[in-house]
């Protein structure tokens, strides 16, 4: 199994604080049957982390994993924050793709989608690379407006939706709109976005379990797929999207 979203790199960002933390995550990682992680760290208003640094982090901590004889293997990659400079510092080789392949991960702020988000997607592509947002269901006006979702997927977007909130970790109306999501065809990884071994863990194999309980082996072998085929610079699948999702309207009485 390949989780392409972790903070399992110590002590740069809100993931793991030591190299302590990184081990006991690889372990756990272990244990659900993951043999690849892409470390993800943040890059954004908190968290200064460029391509060079992050490459250095790797490959300190695979060293370590052998030391320690933890058969895990991490591949590079970043987290950045949509800002309006990002095409400009990946051509100053400040962005890392994941594993260096023309994928790209894209986070949002977590209450609004910024108004220049479409432009900067369609320029991210016009340059060869393929933006991923990165738990699109934990946005509030994502949540609020999911027609926007549909339009930025429509134009080439990918999206990747956090295990632990198709496993309710986040709430309810967190997990119902991830499988809204799934349902529509409009997600097209599972990742863990693990931070720690507490609050923040993997939770892939109950996601995968319960995506499979719930939809059937298809969309399990759907995502796990697209991983691989993501960390080998391949074309991941898509599926044409089956529906906009609809907002819920609530009534009370």
């Amino acid at each position: 199994m390949i989780d392409i979203h972790s903070h399992i790199l110590p002590g740069i960002d809100d993931g793991a604080q030591t190299l302590e933390d990184s081990i006991k995550m690889a372990k756990e990682a272990e244990k659900e049957g993951i043999q690849t992680i892409i470390a993800t760290p943040h890059l954004n208003s908190n968290y200064d982390n460029r391509k060079p640094f992050i490459l250095e982090k790797v490959e300190e901590l695979n060293r370590a994993l052998v030391k320690a004889k933890i058969n895990i293997k991490i591949l590079p990659g970043q987290e950045p924050r949509i800002y309006g400079e990002i095409i400009e510092d990946y051509e100053r080789n400040e962005i890392q793709t994941l594993n260096h392949s023309r994928y790209l991960f894209v986070e949002f702020p977590s209450n609004h989608v910024p108004r220049y988000t479409e432009k900067l997607l369609y320029d991210l592509q016009v340059k060869g690379l393929t933006p991923i947002i990165v738990h699109p269901e934990r946005n509030s006006e994502l949540i609020e407006r999911p027609e926007l979702l549909f339009k930025l997927v429509e134009k080439g977007a990918l999206t990747q939706v956090t295990a632990s909130s198709v496993c309710g970790y986040f709430g309810k109306k967190i997990k119902s709109f991830s499988l809204q999501i799934i349902e529509a065809n409009l997600t097209h990884f599972i990742a863990s976005d693990a931070h720690n071994i507490n609050n923040r863990s993997f939770k892939m194999m109950e996601a995968y379990d319960f995506i499979d309980g719930k939809y059937g082996t298809d969309y399990v072998y759907l995502f796990k797929e697209n991983a691989e085929l993501l960390v080998s610079g391949g074309n991941v699948i898509k599926e044409i999207p089956s529906q906009k999702v609809k907002r819920k309207k609530f009534i009370f009485f």
